[in-house]
């Protein structure tokens, strides 16, 4: 465990465990790293087959923090797809989501201009309808809690808001490998009424409020999705248990209708700002505070959610450096961030304005979205330090892709973002390329170009491996070190 530090720079690159023995790069004349050596035949992975049985996750308590493991969503699903056949999905289901993701964006800074000025300040969980297509299907993780005394797994969203899972009876649902939710068999289980505060804040959350009416004295709740997904049901309060930390009247939402590809998990835990999200709600427990190490690779290698601001448990080798979590009004779930620069190789991208903006940073989304004028500066530089390889065809969503199927290993350039308050975090060198063949004969740089210049940039998950990201409700603000991603017994 590293002391906790803010805002001080790092000196080094991050790597996976197994590419530790093969970095060597030289320093630039203020310690940055220029080049990291990817080792191309270890990363050859062939056809993965899924695991027929994934769940239930594992799960402990340590000190004054609760640990869950994590794993990847497609590591319990499409079993019967190719390696190949996998990644043009999720790449595909990712563009969908970004393309939701900067519609709500966009509706949002609409609405709010156009609204009549108030003589009082917009409040802090407002937030627009929840219309996210095909979010809840892209580069998910998924986690295991207990609720009612019975075990489910859920994927894992820092863009939602509304804990939910599948419930009896279920009049429409789809198949999921853990038993559905019983409220008949909890003893804790409780409906929601509709003259509650919990119910009025499913505005907040979902943008919807709950469905109230002389014969229904229970709170109903609707989401619903841009590519049809969908869940309907009662909110309920009932225990849930994470690790070994019981947090009793836990608002969340009992599906009876449901509707999607959720890869046979029970629900979602939502992991947003506004009242109902589990972070929330569990702020006497864990104090607002819960970080992540994503895994590197979805077949075969685990990460962790950590609830709680027990820094000792973190496996960090480098300090955690914050900048500032950004409030939108209109927006209160999102967790927005300060970008003011990026370097390739230690060379500093110059712009006055492409670099010095808010970005989302997002656990749903797969790959970085760049502005278009910023993406193509960043593209540019990296050719041109990358360079003398012999090309391939983009592939979906990337367009800079390189045939390096004849190569052991190559020396790829550093990718460094820094943030408000000088915090510097380096992309690891697993999060540079992305292997869209498993021979390496298409290999491409894992950063993609929006559409406008007038959008929201995206920080993706895959560009978060290897860190332990950390995000603080109560103080608003983000942090970041490095870890080896794994789930440590």
């Amino acid at each position: 465990m590293v002391e906790v530090r803010a805002n001080k720079s790092w000196h080094s690159s991050w790597f996976h465990l197994l590419l530790l023995a093969a970095a060597a790069a030289a320093s630039s004349c203020h310690g940055e790293k220029k080049q990291v050596l990817l080792p191309l035949r270890e990363l050859q992975l062939g056809d993965i087959k899924t695991s027929e049985k994934c769940l239930p996750q594992r799960s402990r308590r340590v000190n004054g923090a609760t640990i869950l493991e994590m794993k990847h969503q497609s590591y319990c699903s499409w079993s019967t797809k190719s390696r190949e056949e996998r990644a043009w999905k999720l790449l595909a289901l990712d563009n969908a989501r970004v393309s939701s993701l900067q519609s709500q964006i966009n509706d949002a800074a609409v609405s709010y201009s156009t609204e009549k000025p108030s003589s009082s300040p917009p409040a802090a969980g407002a937030q627009i309808p929840l219309d996210s297509g095909a979010k809840l299907q892209t580069m998910n993780y998924i986690v295991t809690i207990e609720l009612g005394g019975k075990q489910m797994t859920v994927m894992v969203d820092t863009g939602s808001d509304l804990t939910w899972v599948q419930c009896k009876p279920c009049r429409s649902c789809y198949t999921q490998e853990d038993p559905l939710f019983d409220p008949a068999a909890s003893p804790s289980y409780q409906p929601v009424p509709c003259n509650s505060s919990m119910c009025d804040s499913l505005q907040m959350a979902t943008g919807i409020s709950g469905a109230c009416g002389a014969d229904q004295p229970s709170c109903n709740y609707a989401l619903s999705y841009r590519d049809g997904s969908y869940t309907n049901g009662v909110l309920a309060r009932d225990r849930i248990d994470l690790a070994a930390v019981p947090v009793r009247g836990f608002v969340f939402g009992c599906g009876e209708s449901n509707h999607g590809m959720f890869g046979g998990t029970s629900g979602l835990m939502g992991l947003g700002r506004s009242p109902l999200s589990l972070v929330s709600q569990t702020i006497p427990q864990f104090g607002g505070v819960f970080s992540y190490c994503l895994p590197t690779r979805e077949f075969d290698s685990s990460g962790s959610l950590i609830l709680g601001n027990d820094y000792s448990v973190f496996k960090n080798s480098t300090p955690v450096v914050y900048t500032r979590i950004i409030t939108d009004p209109q927006q209160a779930s999102f967790y927005f961030l300060n970008l003011t620069g990026i370097s390739i190789g230690g060379t500093a991208l110059r712009s006055s304005t492409q670099f010095d903006t808010n970005v989302l940073i997002d656990s749903g989304t797969v790959i970085t979205r760049l502005v278009p004028s910023a993406y193509k500066t960043l593209r540019d530089e990296f050719l041109r330090q990358f360079s003398g390889y012999p090309p391939a065809p983009g592939y979906s969503i990337l367009d800079t892709c390189f045939d390096l199927a004849g190569y052991k290993e190559v020396d790829i350039p550093t990718i460094r973002f820094t943030f408000d308050g000088d915090a510097e975090v380096d992309v690891d060198v697993n999060g540079v390329l992305y292997f869209a063949k498993p021979d390496a004969s298409q290999v491409c740089l894992a950063f993609a170009s929006l559409s406008y210049e007038e959008e929201m940039g995206i920080i993706g998950n895959y560009q978060q491996k290897n860190l332990r990201v950390v995000y603080d409700t109560v103080g608003s603000k983000l942090g970041f070190a490095e870890e080896t991603c794994g789930y440590y017994s």
